[in-house]
This record gives C-alpha cells, structure tokens and sequence, in this order.
C-alpha cells in the first residue's frame, strides 16, 4: 500500500513539475486542478501546493538544463583521440547533478503529501490502485492481441 502512496504521489510530482503540464492551453485544467478535484483540495490547499511547485520548479529546470548541457559534453567526447578523464569527470558531475534532481524531485514530493489530509491520501491511494489495475489490463489485453497477431 506504501508503494502505491509513493507511486501516485510520484506521478502527480512528476506531472506538477513540468511547466507544460502546469500551464496547459486551451483553458483545460491543470495538474492542481485535477488532482482538486480528484481528492478534494480546498483553495488553500491548491495555494499552497500551487508555491510549493513554483518555489522548487524554477530550481528543478536549471538542474534539468545543467544535465542536458553536461550530456551533450560527454556525447562530445565520443571521438576517436577521447579524453577518458573527461568523460569520467563530466559523467561524475552528471551524476551529482541527477542526483540533486532527485533529492529536490522527492522533497517537493513530500511538502505536497504534506499538504494532503488523511482522507485525501487514502482517496489517493484508492485512485492510483485503480489507475494501476487499469494499466495492468491494458497491457495484457496488448499482450493478447500481439500473440493473436502472431
């Protein structure tokens, strides 16, 4: 059950800190708003949720540029006369650098579970399980009809 709270609260972090998921055009809501209304968030609930996001995004997306910048370093040194230590430096800062992704991914995390009452996490929690169940079946129904297929 721990692992489906975790799951959910996860998925809802991951999908929170993409700015194109956060600002969706077209007048559709937005991650904030579906999980108000999935678990029932009143508007101080969603306020605060709401600064949690916007005081750990713009900090996420600079480590996400920093890592996309240390990749293509170490992309660059697959050449024939590479520089081994280089690529062992620039992978050992790479390595820092997803590792404070995932230490600030996980902390805003928690601040946003923090935010949720007891009843909210358990309607969750209720909710991943049947996203869960339906991923499940999905998956096998693909499976059949790959085998059908074949």
């Amino acid at each position: 059950m721990k692992l489906v709270k975790l799951f959910g609260i996860a998925l809802i972090a991951i999908g929170l800190s993409s700015p194109a998921m956060a600002q969706q055009s077209g007048g559709q809501p937005d991650q904030v708003d579906q999980l108000a209304q999935m678990v029932g968030l009143s508007e101080d609930q969603q306020k605060e949720i709401r600064g949690i996001i916007e005081e750990m995004q713009a900090e996420i997306q600079e480590l996400q540029g920093e890592a996309q910048q240390l990749q293509q370093q170490i992309q660059a040194e697959i050449k024939p006369d590479f520089d081994e230590d280089a690529i062992r430096e620039k992978a050992e800062e790479l390595g820092d650098v997803t590792g404070e992704m995932t230490a600030m991914s996980t902390l805003m995390q928690a601040k946003v579970d923090a935010v949720f009452t007891e009843e909210q996490r358990d309607e969750l929690n209720k909710r991943m399980q049947q996203m869960q169940q339906q991923m499940q079946q999905q998956r096998q129904m693909q499976r059949q009809q790959q085998k059908g297929m074949q």
